[in-house]
């Protein structure tokens, strides 16, 4: 669904890393990376509630859920911070 029906251009470059549920799958926590990084995290999260509608209603009708799941979307920088750890152990690395 995010790669061919939502064409909001602030989701360009967006990947889901992970979702967490509520144990009565009402609630929903989506995770996700952006490839420019933290600095388009606000951008996306606009994206995201503009098209929440349209994503909770493909959700219920593919899952068959009795109640369609609210969605708050969040930026995860374990991506971002992963890239940073091995720049840092890259350049701490003794020159042969």
């Amino acid at each position: 669904m995010l790669l061919r029906d939502l064409r909001d251009p602030r989701l360009r470059g967006v990947t889901l890393t992970s979702v967490r549920m509520s144990d009565d799958l009402r609630q929903g926590r989506v995770f996700f990376s952006h490839f420019e990084g933290r600095s388009h995290a606000a951008d996306a999260v606009k994206g995201f509630a503009s098209a929440e509608g349209f994503i909770r209603r493909n959700i219920g009708r593919v899952l068959g859920l009795r109640y369609t799941p609210q969605l708050d979307f969040e930026f995860d920088p374990g991506l971002e911070n992963a890239a940073r750890v091995e720049e840092l152990l890259r350049a701490s690395r003794p020159r042969e």
